[in-house]
């Protein structure tokens, strides 16, 4: 047993309200300067839509992510001797169109704009070219735009519907849509990692963090194909790559991520996680329906008294151990088995977790009356406007089980509380709704708590940052770092250095 520490983030869609001030925190922070205007490493796609690149998730377009073949995982992309080949010529990269080309406005014709009959208008400008431009996609284009035949029909997990179903969801009577945010997962497995040829990119071994190395990243740009997620973007003015470093000099001091810190819904968990080095190849290397189950398996126990000689074993410590037995995003993914990641078939291993959201019930109109009646105890989850199936593609790899259970626990744990609140449920029903999930009212009262009322130190439980331990691990002077801030290369970077 290989013990290691993974920082790990759990996001609980059905808080999300899609105001965007994760992005634009984020924005500010990290990605306000120029190559990086396109860059949205925090962005918040409606789901049906076809998200950010447009149709990141399908896979047969961008070769992002591993393939397996019972044996050693390999990447989609190729080999290394076809890599090697497209190193000059990435045929399967995103193109601007698949962003949108940034752009601002000429404001300053509203000032300066000689006096005359017609209002003076401040031109969109693209801040690439620096020519007029007509605007046609943004970063988050498709914005609520769940019913559109141009987006949301194409959302590649709509393939997983029938006919009839997907006939229903765009009537126009039973449009439906939740947000889903995304960051880079920081995945124990990155296809990005492994793509890359000059080995820039890499994972740190003290909290799993995954980076990459200004001085040495030569745009070869493999990263950008190889993350499915698409949550590696190259920097056109510096000649680098660059992605979410999950903002690590505010870990390393103690303070929560920017999209965290100012998420408005309080979705935002994160925690440390220990897992099994050992079990990594076996965990990607089982048929798509078992992937939830192989990935929670290689997530170990911190109260287990085995668990902790081996994380101690490895250098992780008891304070970083105790952190990690209060982690948020241990009861969310293994203990009650509410959260799931995003798409776990690309096995990159994502330790980026989602709480399916709780949808309207799927009626029908009859005589001019909206029927939304069932006598069945789950009928709010079996016929939800989103099929499972949709939610199983998204966040199971096609296994409706997994979701069908976050869902009717989550809908239990409803029922306790309108029950002890407002007292119009009988007791029965909720004994049985709780019985069905496998909870007691402990657990429901305990999941009510950390969804509903949780303080910003139990939301966000950071494990405590060692560098001068980590540095020493490695056989490096701790010293030489002494002073330094932390945030990467002090050189510019210059193309083809």
């Amino acid at each position: 047993m290989d013990v290691r520490l993974q920082t790990s983030m759990v996001f609980h869609l059905d808080k999300c309200i899609g105001c965007h001030t994760c992005s634009i925190a984020c924005k500010n922070v990290w990605t306000d300067r120029e190559g990086a205007e396109y860059m949205w490493w925090n962005n918040v796609e409606t789901k049906p839509g076809t998200g950010y690149p447009t149709a990141w998730e399908d896979q047969t377009k961008y070769k992002g992510g591993w393939e397996s073949n019972g044996e050693k995982p390999g990447l989609k992309m190729g080999s290394k001797s076809s890599r090697l080949l497209n190193i000059f010529h990435n045929p399967d990269l995103p193109k601007l169109d698949d962003y949108y080309e940034p752009w601002t406005y000429e404001y300053e014709n509203l000032f300066d704009a000689p006096e005359g009959a017609d209002q003076p208008t401040a031109r969109p400008v693209s801040m690439i070219t620096g020519e007029y431009m007509e605007i046609e996609a943004g970063p988050n284009w498709d914005d609520d735009l769940s019913g559109s035949p141009v987006y949301a029909a194409n959302d590649p997990n709509l393939d997983a519907l029938t006919e009839e179903q997907r006939e229903e969801l765009f009537d126009i009577e039973r449009l439906v849509f939740f947000y889903l945010p995304r960051i880079c997962n920081h995945c124990l497995n990155p296809s990005c990692v492994a793509s890359c040829p000059s080995g820039a990119i890499y994972k740190r071994g003290e909290d799993g963090v995954v980076l990459i190395n200004q001085d040495k990243c030569r745009a070869w740009r493999m990263c950008v194909t190889a993350c499915p997620y698409k949550k590696t973007f190259y920097n056109w003015s510096t000649g680098k790559s660059e992605k979410c470093i999950l903002c690590f000099p505010r870990l390393e001091t103690g303070q929560a991520p920017a999209c965290f810190h100012s998420c408005v819904g309080r979705i935002r968990y994160l925690g440390g996680l220990l897992y099994d080095a050992d079990k990594l190849v076996d965990s990607v290397n089982v048929p798509d329906g078992h992937l939830v189950d192989a990935h929670r398996d290689i997530l170990l126990d911190p109260h287990d008294p085995e668990v902790r000689k081996g994380a101690m074993k490895n250098g992780i410590d008891e304070r970083t151990l105790e952190a990690v037995e209060r982690s948020p995003v241990y009861k969310f993914v293994k203990e009650w088995g509410l959260a799931l990641p995003l798409h776990p078939e690309f096995r990159t291993l994502p330790m980026l977790f989602y709480v399916p959201p709780m949808l309207p019930v799927m009626a029908n109109t009859e005589d001019g009356v909206y029927d939304t009646a069932n006598d069945e105890l789950f009928s709010p989850i079996e016929k939800s406007r989103l099929p499972l199936e949709f939610m199983a593609s998204l966040f199971s790899a096609g296994n409706i089980d997994h979701v069908s259970l976050a869902l009717k626990k989550q809908y239990a744990v409803r029922l306790f509380k309108r029950l002890e609140t407002v007292g119009d449920i009988d007791a029965e029903t909720v004994r049985v709704a709780l019985e069905e999930c496998g909870m007691d009212e402990a657990e429901a009262e305990a999941i009510y708590r950390l969804t509903s009322l949780p303080t910003m130190d139990e939301r966000v439980v950071i494990p405590p940052s060692h560098r001068e331990e980590a540095l020493q691990m490695l056989n490096d002077d701790m010293w030489d770092e002494k002073g330094k801030a932390g945030l990467g290369s002090r050189n510019l970077p210059v193309r083809g250095s």
